[in-house]
């Protein structure tokens, strides 16, 4: 009996056609919300299509290395991996440092380095994943156990989640948490552990939600969404009106009205908004297909992959990009408060559709390298 690895898995084929599908729809999704704004303020039509489009040729050229890297030198490396990507989410809180982290809409999120801007934050993600499978792989059983298996990894990811929240982004905070608590729980951690940190954390969500006025009329908004629909509750009543005015095939491509003005955001934070009215129940269905696509080859992956860290850094990967989704969508929908995170390979903003096509490499090769198969 000979041992053969199967090269080519076709769940990574598949995988390959949904993320360019994403990404060229997003592209397109972006040209259609952000040509009007970015006349208004100076600028060509294609102006943000075509950074994106940039952005996803770099992206596109990551993924690609990330699919022939083998995986396993992340483990080797997570924990440099980790420290770089805190050093960068530190820049920013700086009071020193405003020449390179300026503040933007309130809130000190980018770091420029030469011609580059970059979202710390959202590097933290995927280093978060890396770190938390490489630290449960060498934990193995021990993880079930609260002081030796949960308690390291709250020593560690407290003060990164704090840095984030200090920016301030509660919204992706949240998110590196709910992500480093699948791989968690994916490599075996106990519910009970789930439940006591997150009594634990619900005095500080509480805290962070009731000091800060914006986030207070969000939630305010949401649980009472007609009382203020000039204020608060606008941006919500903006987009429903837009995916409700879709109907089944939209309203044309580049032919939406909430753009115009009404809807804020309406290329980034609210794309899926946008998707609705111009390409409807369809179009929507369409991206929904896709990203459920996403999720089940990814976990088809998880669940063949070679050892223990594939694992548990396939299933992290599937779960940043599909509670992401999940997120922005139920946003738009008006299921949960207004959050401000992107949807993936389509919203606008480079530094998450680099990091998402970037992730979805590391994704392919650990589905490249499915358990070997021995044949006669």
């Amino acid at each position: 009996m000979t041992p053969v690895r199967e090269g080519r898995i076709w769940e990574v084929r598949v995988l390959a056609v949904v993320t360019v599908t994403l990404v060229v729809f997003g592209i397109a999704a972006v040209y259609g919300a952000s040509s009007i704004f970015a006349v208004e303020n100076g600028g060509r039509g294609p102006e943000f299509a075509l950074r994106q489009l940039v952005g996803a040729s770099m992206g596109g050229v990551l993924l690609l290395l990330g699919r022939r890297l083998d995986y396993r030198i992340y483990c080797r490396n997570a924990w440099p991996i980790l420290l770089a990507v805190c050093t960068m989410l530190l820049i920013p809180l700086l009071p020193f440092a405003h020449g390179i982290a300026p503040e933007l809409n309130g809130a000190r999120r980018w770091v420029r380095i030469g011609f580059v801007t970059l979202q710390p934050s959202e590097l933290t993600k995927l280093a978060v994943v890396i770190w938390c499978a490489m630290l449960a792989t060498k934990k193995g059983d021990r993880i079930r156990e609260f002081k030796l298996g949960v308690l390291p990894f709250l020593t560690v990811l407290a003060p990164v989640a704090l840095m984030i929240l200090l920016e301030p982004d509660l919204s992706t905070t949240v998110l590196v948490l709910m992500v480093a608590g699948t791989v968690l729980f994916v490599a075996g951690a106990r519910i009970g552990h789930f439940m006591l940190i997150g009594l634990v954390a619900l005095p500080v969500l509480w805290h962070e939600i009731t000091q800060v006025h914006y986030r207070l009329q969000r939630w305010l908004s949401f649980l009472s969404p007609g009382s203020d629909q000039l204020d608060t509750s606008w941006q919500i009543n903006q987009s429903l009106t837009g995916i409700g005015s879709g109907r089944l095939f939209g309203v044309g491509f580049g032919e939406g009205l909430q753009k115009l003005g009404y809807l804020p955001h309406a290329y980034s934070d609210f794309i899926f908004s946008t998707i609705g009215e111009e390409w409807g129940f369809v179009g929507s269905t369409v991206i929904l297909l896709l990203f459920t696509a996403f999720l089940v080859l990814g976990f088809r992956i998880a669940r063949t992959a070679p050892d223990r860290f594939g694992t548990l850094l396939a299933a992290g990967i599937t779960a940043m990009i599909t509670i992401t989704a999940v997120l922005h969508i139920a946003v738009t929908l008006g299921v949960i408060p207004t959050t401000g995170l992107p949807l993936p390979f389509m919203s606008y903003g480079r530094t998450n559709l680099v990091v998402s096509l970037f992730a979805t490499g590391v994704l392919m090769n650990i589905g490249s390298q499915r358990e070997s198969e021995t044949v006669p």
